[in-house]
């Protein structure tokens, strides 16, 4: 029962922390989250919709034309069936159903239609094309705040290198070994490292606020933290690759996935449409129509028929239209020539950014390789500096000196590592990927 008791209890506690606990978010889940919740996500998404129906609308020209019409009047004549000019009136009730279904019009109906459908397929792969940014975008910001993360641990061990080198000089001058000027290096060495941890600690909130943006939390007391594990400063460049592919196949890989090439591509096949539609323009419309009209009245019966139906085959052809229907065929050719040079021109342009990107990676990825051997030799030679202080070799100028190289290159190397994985996303992003 005791034991019931203490399991209960711990249960408990388990539950009420986690309660309090903050809650822990992948970058997979932060991605989910802003494919969610954002905005302007939601905006293209419903573009994509509206789009759709566009099309229904223009597909329903192939279905039949149903109207109906009722009425009830009152009407007055005079001279019927009769010598006398006397006026009559009388009630009609009037029904009519009509009926026209299009049975040919030179393609103006499908070209349309196909013109609505690659419409839409242009605001899809614009809805693609912001889900691939969004993802960039969610990357960065996750990476951010890591590095932000990572900086204060370091502008901690500065804060806790100048306190331990202030009790030294302070311990120092009491012995007669220094003067005092080193207490007051020290001092002046401290108050700059913690005003340092200070800007660190407010970059990191920046940093966070940058990521509910991006991420579309909205809630002002919205508690969370990012996933991280503890680095091993020492062996970074170890989890470092090379990029999968090659700057030949990434361009190659651009030009077949990246939504907004092929965004540009459906753009020429919707102008090819128009072009379609507005020869059309040039032909009649054949079309079945068909009419049932049902009368009732007492005094005009002899004149006004009960019933009364008629169907034929109509052509509808308009011969011209002051030269309109020529002029949007050669507004349309142009527009063609247009999206060909801006598919033309865009990829020009993404052959330069996948470029730059793909550069930018392996800059990156030697980067941080150096970095790695910098904070290694620096760290060596703060040790050296300390021990040269200690025995008296040197002046606290080279220590402090040494020591502020050492955090910097510290610094340096987590800038450079986390830089990497933001060239990474970006060269994903610029691929298509």
């Amino acid at each position: 029962m005791k034991n019931k008791n203490l399991l209960q209890l711990f249960l408990l506690f388990c539950i009420s922390f986690s309660l309090k606990a903050d809650e822990i978010y992948t970058v997979d889940e932060l991605i989910f989250l802003a494919l969610k919740n954002s905005p302007d996500l939601k905006i293209s998404g419903l573009n994509y919709e509206a789009s759709q129906q566009e099309y229904n609308i223009a597909t329903a020209n192939y279905l039949p034309k149903v109207n109906l019409q009722a009425s009830a009047a009152k009407a007055g004549a005079s001279n019927i069936l009769s010598t006398n000019n006397d006026m009559v009136d009388d009630t009609i009730l009037r029904g009519n159903v009509s009926l026209k279904q299009l049975i040919y019009d030179f393609g103006k109906t499908g070209s349309n239609s196909d013109y609505t459908q690659y419409e839409s397929q242009s605001y899809l792969l614009k809805q693609i094309q912001k889900i691939s940014n969004k993802k960039r975008a969610v990357k960065e910001a996750y990476y951010n705040v890591l590095k932000a993360k990572s900086l204060i641990s370091v502008q901690i061990e500065n804060v806790k290198l100048n306190q331990a080198q202030l009790y030294r000089s302070k311990q120092y001058f009491k012995a007669g070994i220094r003067t005092k000027i080193d207490i007051s290096d020290a001092k002046v060495a401290l108050i700059k490292s913690q005003i340092d941890l200070k800007n660190a600690q407010y970059n990191l909130k920046q940093a966070y606020s940058i990521l509910d943006q991006v991420v579309g939390f909205t809630d002002v007391d919205k508690l969370y933290t990012v996933y991280s594990t503890n680095l091993n400063l020492n062996r970074l460049n170890d989890f470092v690759k090379d990029y999968p592919l090659t700057l030949k196949n990434c361009i190659r890989y651009a030009y077949e996935n990246k939504p907004e090439i092929k965004e540009y591509q459906t753009n020429i096949k919707s102008v090819e449409s128009l072009i379609k539609v507005s020869s059309s323009e040039y032909y009649p419309e054949l079309y079945l129509g068909a009419d049932y009209t049902k009368q009732s009245s007492d005094k005009f019966q002899l004149l006004t028929p009960k019933d009364q139906w008629q169907v034929g085959v109509n052509l509808n052809w308009n011969l011209y239209q002051g030269g309109a229907s020529k002029s949007r065929v050669q507004k349309s050719k142009i527009n063609r020539e247009i999206s060909t040079f801006a598919l033309r021109d865009l990829k020009l342009k993404v052959k330069q950014n996948v470029t730059s990107e793909f550069l930018n990676v392996y800059r990156k990825k030697d980067t941080l390789g150096l970095s790695q051997g910098l904070m290694e030799a620096s760290s060596q030679k703060f040790d050296q500096a300390a021990k040269r202080y200690e025995h008296g070799l040197s002046d606290y100028i080279e220590l402090q000196q040494a020591r502020q190289d050492y955090i910097d290159a510290k610094a340096s190397l987590i800038i450079d590592y986390y830089n990497y994985y933001i060239a990474i996303a970006n060269l994903d992003n610029a691929i298509g990927k």
